[in-house]
């Protein structure tokens, strides 16, 4: 007899896109994303929009390509 248990719905995985610092392991820059590692400007502050601009303009001069993981502080 197979038996079938019904679980609710997980919360939404939340992911984040890490820029990682070429030159300090233990810097980064990191802004909220969706699955596929696509950031929502407009939610952003101005200051963390003007971070992630710097962020992507200095990929392979001092910040890794981005990497999409799990948010799991929530």
């Amino acid at each position: 007899m197979d038996i079938c248990i019904e679980t609710a719905p997980s919360a939404q995985q939340r992911y984040e896109l890490r820029f990682q610092s070429l030159f300090n392991q233990g810097r980064a820059m990191v802004f909220p994303c969706n699955e596929q590692g696509l950031v929502d400007m407009d939610a952003l502050s101005e200051r963390a929009r003007e971070n992630y601009l710097y962020a992507r303009a200095v990929i392979g001069f001092e910040y890794a390509t981005p990497a999409v993981t799990p948010d799991y502080s929530h």
